[in-house]
């Protein structure tokens, strides 16, 4: 499990009773997918013919200009992680981290599982012996990447549920 019992009403939209505003729920989308990203050429090179987490990826990506619609982009995540399902691994875990990168559009607090699946990725693709150092190194780039507006907020949520997303943001 990724997301909390209680929505915090910092992922969730002013539209919608909460605080998050569209531009960083934009940025926490981006952010997102850039975590995926950045992990996917595991899940490519185990299935170079299935094109399902790119596109969620770009879906993603497409959202935040306004060029696809909410419900398009949280189908295109859906079809990501149906791709992980019979793999193991950074595979697997790249697929996830993809599909969850999509439904940051839906539900900000996806973010999140964006990056905690791409953190397992990167441990899971490690030599024998090498997996904390990989899981600690892809948190490490995954905080640089954080666009300023949106670093706060993150790291926060980060501590709060990292007992829940495998503590692997302990680094």
């Amino acid at each position: 499990m990724i997301l909390p019992k209680v929505r915090d009403p910092r992922f969730v939209t002013i539209r919608r009773g909460g605080t998050l505003t569209d531009p960083d729920h934009h940025l926490l989308a981006l952010w997102a997918a850039v975590c995926a990203e950045h992990v996917l050429g595991h899940f490519e090179s185990a299935r170079p013919e299935d094109p399902r987490p790119r596109q969620a990826i770009e879906h993603a990506r497409a959202w935040t200009r306004g060029e696809v619609k909410m419900m398009q982009v949280r189908a295109a995540g859906g079809h990501a992680m149906g791709a992980a399902r019979d793999l193991r691994g950074a595979a697997r875990h790249a697929a996830y981290a993809a599909g969850q990168a999509a439904v940051v559009a839906h539900v900000a607090a996806h973010e999140l599982g964006a990056a905690a699946y791409a953190i397992k990725a990167a441990g899971a693709a490690a030599a024998k012996g090498e997996s904390e150092a990989a899981r600690r190194l892809e948190c490490h780039w995954q905080r640089e990447q954080l666009p300023d507006p949106i670093r706060d907020l993150v790291l926060d949520d980060q501590q709060l549920r990292n007992d829940i997303c495998w503590s692997v943001f302990d680094c």
